[in-house]
């Protein structure tokens, strides 16, 4: 489980802060820095841009370098650019920081998929994943203690430089970790077959059954995630509802998602797969389903349906992935999955904005977000039914 817990602490300082953070401080940041809406808005274009970039550059590149010294460039990189941002007053320079965060962390989720499907015991392989993926939930409650307790004695700069200090020891123990992998615990090393050639990687997704159905998973969590956290805020400020209904079913959803990693991925191991995205995907339709029934009373559920699904699905969804494809085919159709749910991710709340002008309501947009994760619930089913066929040239390992 050491490596579960070293590589979700990755995902805190990869994604928690390194992705989240900077939302979490903008308010008091631009107390002191002269930060516009047209840089918010830049910001959260280009930072969606490079995290797309990096996933497709993992993709079809990733192969060809050593995962364990990528983790540690990655983690590097990330823990200079956070102590860097607390000294950061330019709003150019702040992009530019937060760009190279958003594309080490997407680099970074690719090398944990491929390091622990490579070294991970196959009944132990979706508990570890799904533990490291669960890392980004606890970043939340981080970033939210350090807004509570850090900025109002501290100021938002220590913060930055909290995370930087959290990061060297992440990396620490990451390098100390990687030396003890002398070698994977399957006998069998990765073949020269095993690895997907660029060339060959979207026409692999698009003809073979779990690569496709694995990316129109990720395509259908983007269309349906990410709308609804830009827009639950709005809803219930529409719906004329407390403010504080809205921050305690974040809340919610933080708590859920830092438990639900060890529990779901262990459920994928101990029964299937298929179960667990069953689960987890059923645990969110339903909390969507009863928030549009009656948004008061239900808000919390939503919250905890999102956090039961959205942290840990990236660890089993890459398990599913590691039984028929070899560890570093698996992170490089991951890396293609973290594409596709920014596509989704884009045009969910495309959709989601075209909906508001057109009907001047909300309404119809958490609709169609339950409409599609009732979707995620069928291919879940779908995958329960089918036995996921190892193929002799790729073996999981």
């Amino acid at each position: 489980m050491k490596m579960a817990v070293i590589f979700g602490m990755n995902q805190i300082v990869s994604h928690g802060f390194g992705m989240f953070l900077f939302a979490a401080l903008v308010p008091l940041m631009r107390e002191s820095i002269s930060l516009s809406h047209w840089h918010l808005a830049a910001i959260g274009a280009l930072t969606q841009l490079a995290y797309l970039g990096g996933a497709m550059l993992l993709g079809l590149f990733g192969h060809r370098l050593g995962t364990a010294r990528l983790s540690l460039m990655t983690g590097t990189l990330t823990t200079g650019l956070l102590f860097t941002m607390s000294q950061l007053e330019n709003p150019l320079y702040i992009t530019l920081a937060l760009t190279c965060l958003a594309a080490s962390a997407a680099i970074s989720w690719g090398t944990i998929v491929e390091i622990i499907s490579r070294y991970a015991r196959s009944e132990q392989r979706s508990t570890y994943l799904s533990t490291a993926s669960s890392g980004t939930a606890w970043g939340y409650g981080l970033n939210g203690l350090m807004i509570l307790l850090v900025v109002p004695v501290l100021g938002w700069q220590h913060s930055w430089q909290i995370a930087g200090g959290v990061g060297m020891l992440v990396v620490g123990l990451t390098w100390y970790m990687l030396r003890s992998l002398n070698k994977p615990l399957t006998a069998t090393a990765e073949l020269p077959e095993s690895i997907i050639p660029a060339s060959k990687l979207l026409s692999t997704i698009c003809r073979e059954r779990t690569a496709m159905f694995a990316c129109l998973i990720c395509f259908l969590v983007g269309f349906t995630t990410m709308p609804f956290s830009n827009w639950l805020n709005t809803y219930l400020d529409q719906l004329a509802l407390p403010v504080a209904l809205g921050g305690y079913t974040w809340a919610t959803a933080g708590i859920t998602g830092m438990v639900a990693g060890v529990l779901t991925g262990r459920l994928a191991d101990s029964k299937s797969h298929g179960v667990a995205l069953l689960v987890i995907f059923s645990g969110f339709a339903l909390g969507l389903l009863a928030f549009i029934y009656d948004p008061a009373r239900f808000s919390l559920v939503a919250g905890f349906g999102y956090g039961l699904m959205y942290f840990p699905m990236w660890g089993i969804l890459a398990g599913w992935i590691g039984q028929t494809y070899s560890s570093t085919a698996t992170m490089q159709i991951s890396g293609i999955c973290m594409v596709t749910f920014g596509f989704g991710g884009t045009l969910g709340n495309l959709l989601a904005g075209y909906l508001r002008d057109t009907t001047g309501t909300l309404d119809a947009v958490f609709f169609t977000l339950a409409a599609a994760s009732v979707l995620l619930v069928m291919l879940a089913l779908w995958i329960l039914s089918v036995s996921p066929k190892s193929r002799p040239m790729q073996p999981a390992v």
